[in-house]
């Protein structure tokens, strides 16, 4: 019976949703004024050309066929798509849709679970961590995993979905429920185990492994219909389809863009060892998320063997525990086989790059322990007098401090040397973040700095070739040629795939004078990345130089075709034809320059000299 003085269920509801939306916004605000991060940003939005013309055709077939970034992910390219329609290159409208995707997950996780369980509080208090948990800063503050809280939107409404179905039977239901897991994994292939999360909820909170006693009479029964084991299994059947389907093709992608790090580089041993260690670090991240970063390097080879040991013997108890509560508290074992469950996919046992683990990856897993940590607190002072008030003091000193720390930690995401300058200082030996931080500070003019910090990744890793290719590139810069030349044939001998190292060694070789040398490297470059366009106007130069005009034609012609933008090439071709006669035909090309960079002065004297030349040509 309620109190006079209770708050009706939907006034509750609605104030718990405002707050939850308040907090976000307190704790993730600033993101509007950040910038684009140069770490996958430039391939998702700011450097790709498919995405800046927004919503096309064109732009559609591109998103369904292509494998750009390693993945495939057609509707996250949409969205992407969608924001450069709305907002242009404006960050702000970028940070804005995934915060909004943030806040629609957090309130549909607080009303799913309302549903599912009748409570309200609990299913509020997990719905708060998901909220303001630091460890989903990099989700949400990240421009370029808009796909991991696109996906989770979709999976979160497949859960919604499924409860309409558990509750009314039906195709119709049922096939929503497929619908919308499959647009989930076409936004992130990280919905490949939520088949198996839908078992799970059918232990509980849905119930519907459990027996009902017949005596009870229809508003009585205190779960849905029972169904045989096999039939719950069964029933989830359909779903592989699509997971298997994203699973193909995400690995086609993966594999296709060289993404997948081969066994000979990373044996199975040290995958399950790093696996092992990540279940745990990501629990003790959860419980004090201190020295969180954008990139953790992996151990490779210097795992302690206490620690794996340590971590197997942790995992092996907790999960016999979860076990033996299985029928008092179902939602131990639920929640616990949620987070082991969904994190598998990145858990590095298929590794993909080369981080040991990545705090987006816990974007879905953690809500597993959320749910532990609500329902058990909770049943552990059942009894307790002041049960209430002590839980309601707790959670909001609990979420007031996270709410703080996701403040904190998104601040090093307003930039690229913030994010990788906060890298740099919370883990040791980390040659990609100073790779990465090196890189910025280059577009900021601080050259010097630059250097440093390219020489300290290589000390670290001599094997990496993107460090090494950019200390080369300085060294280009101040004019220490030799050096530089030395240090991409370093590259090239430890990566002869490495694109952009033929690139900068034909640059550097033609700048010289070595122009036989240089074009050997610029066709590999083009052989490994035909899509170059720099490539294709540089040996053009070259073919003009020694009078192979088809050939350069051939190249700048391609130059456009990739970068229909590219005034040079426009203004080359332009050249091209004037000192053939075609003094019209030139004028087109100058004037083409000239539509994209008005303010190309060399075009404009070009295209007076063509206008100029076809004048006299009419007179006489």
């Amino acid at each position: 019976m309620k109190k006079k003085y209770d708050i009706p269920d939907h006034r509750l509801n609605l104030l718990i949703s405002l707050l939850l939306i308040l907090a976000i916004i307190v704790a993730y605000g600033q993101v509007r004024n950040f910038d684009f991060i140069d770490f996958d940003d430039g391939l998702y939005v700011a450097e790709n050309r498919h995405v800046q013309e927004g919503l096309t055709l064109e732009g559609l077939i591109w998103a369904f066929t292509t494998f750009h970034s390693a993945n495939w992910h057609p509707l996250t390219w949409l969205s992407h798509m969608l924001d450069c329609e709305l907002y242009g290159l404006n960050p702000m409208g970028h940070h804005w849709t995934n915060l909004q995707l943030h806040m629609a997950n957090t309130l549909l996780l607080f009303f799913i679970l309302k549903l599912m369980t009748g409570t309200v509080w609990r299913s509020a208090f997990v719905a708060a961590l998901f909220a303001l948990h630091p460890l989903h800063v990099e989700s949400v503050a990240w421009v370029s995993e808009r796909k991991d809280v696109l996906s989770t939107f979709f999976g979160m409404l497949m859960i919604a979905a499924y409860y309409r179905y558990v509750k009314i039977s039906g195709l119709k239901n049922y096939l929503l429920v497929i619908i919308l897991l499959s647009l989930g994994l076409m936004a992130k292939p990280m919905l490949v185990t939520f088949p198996f999360v839908l078992l799970l909820l059918d232990y509980w909170p849905l119930k519907r492994f459990q027996l009902i006693n017949k005596n009870l009479q229809p508003d009585e029964t205190p779960g849905f219909v029972r169904q045989p084991s096999f039939r719950l299994f069964l029933e989830k059947v359909p779903l592989f389809i699509p997971v298997v389907i994203s699973s193909i093709l995400t690995f086609s992608a993966q594999q296709g863009e060289g993404a997948l790090v081969p066994l000979e580089a990373l044996s199975i041993k040290t995958r399950f060892a790093n696996a092992l260690i990540s279940y745990v670090s990501y629990v003790l991240k959860a419980i004090w998320p201190r020295n969180l970063a954008v990139y953790y390097p992996h151990p490779v080879g210097t795992l302690p063997v206490w620690q794996i040991c340590g971590a197997a013997l942790l995992i092996a108890v907790v999960t016999y525990g979860a076990i033996c509560l299985l029928k008092r508290h179902p939602y131990v074992a639920v929640g616990l086989f949620w987070y082991f469950g969904t994190l598998i996919p990145v858990i590095g046992l298929v590794q993909v790059s080369d981080q040991a683990m990545a705090d987006r990856y816990t974007y879905i897993p953690l809500t597993g322990l959320f749910i532990v940590v609500a329902w058990g607190v909770s049943e552990l002072l059942a009894k307790w007098h002041y049960r209430k008030i002590f839980l309601g003091v707790s959670a909001v000193i609990i979420l007031s401090a996270l709410a703080a720390c996701t403040f904190f930690q998104a601040s090093h995401w307003k930039n690229t040397i913030a994010l990788f300058e906060n890298a740099v200082k919370v883990t040791e030996d980390n040659y990609r973040a100073l790779n990465n931080l090196g890189t910025a500070l280059v577009d900021k003019g601080k050259n010097d700095e630059a250097i440093l910090h390219f020489a300290e990744a290589l000390r670290i890793n001599p094997q990496k070739t993107d460090a090494r290719n950019n200390l080369a590139n300085e060294l280009f810069i101040q004019g220490k040629y030799d050096e530089a030349i030395s240090h991409y044939y370093k590259v090239l001998k430890t990566n002869s795939e490495h694109a952009d190292a033929h690139y900068n060694l034909a640059y550097v070789l033609s700048t010289q004078g070595r122009l036989e040398e240089a074009v050997v490297h610029y066709k590999e470059a083009l052989r490994i990345n035909p899509e170059n366009e720099k490539a294709h106007f540089n040996l053009g130069n070259i073919w003009i130089n020694q009078g192979k005009i088809k050939e350069a034609m051939a190249h700048l012609a391609e130059a456009i075709r990739i970068n229909p933008d590219y005034a040079e090439a426009y203004n080359k071709i332009g050249l091209i034809l004037f000192q053939q006669g075609k003094y019209k035909k030139a004028g087109v090309f100058f004037s083409k320059a000239i539509q994209v960079n008005s303010n190309y002065a060399e075009a404009h004297k070009n295209l007076i000299k063509a206008r100029t030349a076809q004048d006299n040509l009419k007179s006489r």
